[in-house]
């Protein structure tokens, strides 16, 4: 069963299936009630675009909506993480509980043995019967930091066909295979929201009160408009300018503080308060189901598309997991991923807790709190 999305990556996976003389079915999957008009979202096109890749391909379409699942699985722990400060990542939880959980159960309904995805990694057999997770081969696409959190029962009833391809091979292999979607622009964003404003989406589910933009020595330079729309690193909706006293320059968030309701910012995107050169991660998943242990050199990413960050893994266990960098890091952002990797082989990794950034001398620590 192929998770058909209406998208060229996900058409090209069922007709390499396919064309390998394997008997193939397609699934597209609806996450989203949309309750609003003008939002943007393409659920019904991309349906509909699903449908006739496997009219095209001559294979079985099924159709399934997991909207209540997503809202219980995904949602609400996006907004919780939202409302506590963080900085969430759905597409993590959602790959876990979704695509490879409620996903894989109505497959195996329908009487599907596997299933495939039109994800850019690869999986590996290993001589002890385990799977291992590898980066895909096109290092501009590499989505194993999306699937760090999925187990070895997820991984080894999963097919990835792209992970040998480069992005620009699919797009020429749907030509010619005169596949509907093979010139459809990638989608972006998150995928619930389509192409409505971020931050008045947000706004309908959770209480977002205005407050004071500190400078890094506390003086009040602006206001901001809620602490949930903003991460750390942030440049874009400030809104700071023409202050007397500074410098003509971007200003970034550095930090934000719960307690006093007060978003600092400064204006260097390389400020020490940016920089951490050690993090804690917790809501761990090891692929394997062994942790790395302490003193071992990896590598490790913060957000997607990071370069390995070489590191050594200071302790580690099923529940918590610290590392320290050899270079600092920066916006290291609590609710972000921290995926660990050794060589090409995606081991896994957690929830960035916190880390040793500095906070200006205004600013009380609040002290660690894991994620629902």
């Amino acid at each position: 069963m192929v998770a058909v999305s209406g998208g060229v990556d996900s058409a090209t996976t069922a007709w390499l299936l396919k064309t390998q003389g394997r008997n193939v079915a397609g699934m597209f999957m609806k996450n989203w009630e949309e309750d609003d008009t003008g939002s943007g979202c393409t659920a019904e096109a991309d349906a509909a675009d699903a449908r006739a890749v496997c009219q095209t391909l001559d294979i079985p379409f099924h159709g399934r909506n997991f909207s209540v699942e997503y809202w219980e699985e995904v949602f609400e722990a996006f907004l919780a993480e939202l409302a506590a400060g963080r900085t969430p990542n759905p597409d993590i939880l959602c790959n876990r509980e979704i695509k490879f959980k409620a996903f894989v159960e109505h497959a195996r309904d329908l009487g599907a043995a596997q299933i495939a995805t039109g994800h850019y990694a690869r999986r590996r057999e290993n001589a002890d019967g385990s799977v291992a997770l590898l980066k895909g081969r096109d290092p501009d696409k590499d989505q194993s930091y999306f699937l760090h959190a999925l187990t070895q029962q997820q991984l080894a009833g999963a097919l990835f066909p792209l992970g040998e391809l480069t992005k620009t091979e699919v797009r020429e292999l749907a030509t010619q295979a005169r596949l509907p979607v093979a010139g459809k622009k990638d989608s972006t964003g998150i995928c619930f929201i389509g192409e409505r404003n971020f931050d008045a989406f947000i706004d309908r589910y959770l209480r977002s009160e205005p407050g004071p933009i500190r400078s890094a020595d506390g003086r009040v330079i602006g206001r901001h408009a809620g602490l949930i729309h903003y991460t750390l690193g942030q440049r874009k909706g400030l809104e700071i300018g023409g202050l007397r006293g500074f410098a003509e320059r971007p200003w970034y968030v550095a930090a934000k503080d719960l307690r006093s309701n007060a978003l600092c910012a400064v204006q260097d995107s390389f400020h020490p308060l940016l920089l951490a050169t050690q993090l804690t991660a917790g809501q761990l998943n090891w692929i394997r189901g062994r942790a790395p242990e302490p003193g071992a050199r990896l590598g490790a990413k913060v957000r997607y598309r990071q370069p390995d960050q070489p590191c050594t893994i200071v302790e580690s266990g099923p529940d918590q997991l610290c590392l320290s960098f050899d270079h600092p890091q920066r916006a290291v952002t609590p609710g972000q991923s921290v995926v660990v990797y050794d060589g090409c082989e995606c081991l896994g990794g957690g929830v960035i807790e916190h880390c040793n950034a500095p906070l200006p001398d205004w600013m009380d620590p609040l002290p660690p709190v894991t994620a629902p």
